[in-house]
């Protein structure tokens, strides 16, 4: 009988304890999932690289939740995995947006980088015209190159 007293007389401690407990528990369910996913997003950011992320983890992922989502509007389930799923959801959307731009830029500097090397390659490999006495010259370009024939007529199959 004093064990009861006592535990009834704890009570104002044990009820705030276990919400806060309760409420640590659905934290934890709600943005557990997301917490991986915090430095794999500062890392692609830091170093505009997102190689190593499949975007189709991302596909499944918003998939799963977005039919747990359907699914609670038939049947309710708890609150915090709903709240799970509409963070998820978030998440995937952020990581998808972060790596679409990182690869898109990844591509345009790729490619303003080759045609920045053909430009230069071309102005390196283009030969002076060259003044003939024997007759006629003609410009020939071929795959960048720029040749001076000295008789059109003649030679023109090996440069074509």
């Amino acid at each position: 009988m004093t064990f009861r007293m006592e535990a009834d007389g704890l009570e104002w401690l044990f009820n705030p304890l276990h919400q806060i407990v309760s409420w640590g528990a659905s934290g934890a369910m709600v943005f557990g999932g997301v917490v991986p996913y915090i430095p794999q997003y500062r890392d692609i950011k830091r170093t505009q690289n997102a190689e190593g992320f499949s975007t189709y983890v991302c596909l499944v992922l918003l998939v799963a939740n977005i039919l747990r989502i359907l699914f609670w509007f038939g049947r309710h389930f708890e609150s915090p995995l709903l709240w799970q799923s509409i963070v998820m959801i978030f998440t995937m959307l952020l990581m998808l947006k972060l790596c679409t731009e990182v690869r898109v830029t990844n591509e345009l500097n790729l490619k303003r980088r080759s045609f920045a090397a053909a430009d230069s390659k071309d102005e390196e490999i283009k030969v002076p015209p060259r003044r003939s006495y024997l007759g006629p010259s003609k410009k020939l370009e071929t795959r960048g190159r720029t040749r001076t024939l000295l008789n059109p007529s003649f030679g023109l199959n090996e440069y074509c």
